[in-house]
């Protein structure tokens, strides 16, 4: 189980892009505490800011210019790829992709292999950059996220549309997503409950639903400006594990509600 949260804000939108980032990753915390980390576009550039650790030491450290539009954060908990090697965290980059993902991919050998390439760095071994890899070979987006086997919910930037954020869910694994007219926003979490604390943290209300299995959704200034359909492994499967880390999410809120005060 990781945990994966982010946001779109429209130019005019008025949410604090620091407090909504450390929000965000409070509401998915408890998900895994191995890493956490975030990335963002930032004067042309994509940022990536990560570290081993739950979201409450990330709190800590985390720092999102004023300027910043779309965020993507990760809490891990490690299945493949130990989190002492930095690489294996997330946001993960891959050429000109830079995405987070909660899954499992199972084929990630066999997918390196068939692009003709290897990991971004050495030693890496975490499955999640089949993903990326494959986003950033393949121009299709249907057909690099169609060649995947495991479970899937992931957001990516790509340094070749600065301008988008991409979210993506296949099967086994949940991915909900909320929209603000009134905040001009558009933001998604692992859990419906994620979003629901942010609201609550926030000030805003969410329109809220799941994504469904095989849809790619890309979003701008705030808003979803196109929906597209892959097909994805329907043999994942859905595993119900425990909380990784329950304390993480109290710890990180409180630090917040402190803060706040």
């Amino acid at each position: 189980m990781c945990g994966i949260a982010g946001y779109s804000l429209s130019t005019a939108s008025s949410l604090d892009p620091l407090a909504a980032a450390r929000v965000l990753i409070a509401s998915v915390a408890e998900r895994g505490a191995d890493a956490a980390g975030c990335a963002y576009l930032y004067e042309g550039d994509i940022e990536v800011c990560k570290q081993p650790g739950g979201a409450s030491s990330f709190l800590e450290v985390v720092d999102v210019p004023d300027s910043v539009r779309h965020m993507l954060l990760h809490v891990r908990d490690f299945t493949k790829g130990r989190p002492s090697l930095m690489a294996n965290n997330h946001p993960i980059r891959h050429g000109s992709i830079i995405g987070v993902h909660n899954g499992r991919i199972t084929n990630d050998e066999q997918v390196f292999a068939e692009l003709g390439v290897g990991r971004a760095e050495p030693g890496m071994t975490v499955d999640s950059e089949a993903i990326f890899a494959s986003l950033h070979y393949e121009d299709d987006i249907p057909l690099a996220l169609g060649r995947l086997r495991g479970s899937l919910a992931c957001g990516w930037l790509d340094e070749k549309r600065p301008d988008r954020v991409f979210l993506a869910r296949g099967y086994g694994r949940p991915l909900w997503i909320g929209e603000s007219v009134d905040h001009q926003a558009v933001m998604w979490a692992s859990t419906l409950e994620a979003l629901e604390i942010a609201e609550e943290h926030l000030g805003l209300s969410l329109h809220k639903r799941p994504v469904r299995p095989g849809s790619i959704l890309e979003i701008a200034d705030g808003a979803i400006v196109g929906i597209r359909s892959f097909t994805p492994d329907r043999t994942a499967t859905w595993l119900v594990n425990p909380i990784a880390s329950p304390e993480e999410r109290t710890a990180c809120l409180a630090r917040i509600d402190r803060s706040a005060s």
